[in-house]
């Protein structure tokens, strides 16, 4: 697995795979250009890679004031993978990086219905924190709660202990004034 800034060649396949229903029940209905225009032009995430191919985004909200220091995290995945631990890999790898820049604190916030994602994420050690009501709008137009989760670093620490980890992350992160191009990439990196 490998997580790297997004570029135009993904659109595409970004598009499909947030197309799919499994992966639109929560995401919400888009087409290539919402993908372009909100995913790799706007929001800071990392397309995941696996064998090769573009297999899902993981989006991440960096809060740096060292008062509030945390990082949100969202994430979707091709339904062929869904169930196999590879959402669990990327976001592990996500706040390991994260972790190694001084953050302490993550969280993600699944819809309140989608015990899946709240099963995966309480398996890397994402509590529940509370519900948010009528936190986003589903496709249908009606109101839907969401699960806020969050997760110390020292809880994943101790949880993680003995996990398989990649080679060091590059520093260097998708931000929207700076989208990087292969030459900023380490060879070895699992997180790029």
């Amino acid at each position: 697995m490998l997580l790297r800034p997004p570029s135009e060649r993904d659109v595409n396949r970004l598009a499909a795979i947030i197309a799919e229903p499994a992966v639109s029940r929560w995401w919400g209905e888009h087409d290539a250009d919402w993908v372009r225009r909100e995913l790799v032009e706007c929001e800071p995430g990392w397309v995941i890679v696996v064998d090769d191919a573009v297999a899902g985004w993981l989006q991440y909200t960096e809060e740096t004031d060292s008062q509030y220091r945390h990082v949100g995290l969202d994430i979707f995945l091709t339904t062929a993978l869904h169930g196999r631990g590879v959402a669990r890999e990327a976001i592990a790898l996500a706040i390991r990086h994260f972790i190694e820049q001084g953050h302490h604190r993550f969280t993600i916030d699944p819809a309140a219905e989608n015990q899946r994602a709240i099963r995966a994420y309480a398996a890397l050690g994402f509590k529940p924190v509370g519900v948010m009501r009528r936190y986003e709008r589903g496709p249908d137009g009606s109101w839907h709660d969401g699960l806020l989760m969050d997760l110390l670093a020292d809880e994943f620490s101790q949880r993680s202990r003995g996990a398989p980890t990649g080679s060091a992350p590059n520093d260097q992160r998708h931000r929207r004034e700076n989208h990087h191009s292969p030459s900023d990439e380490r060879r070895g990196d699992r997180l790029r």
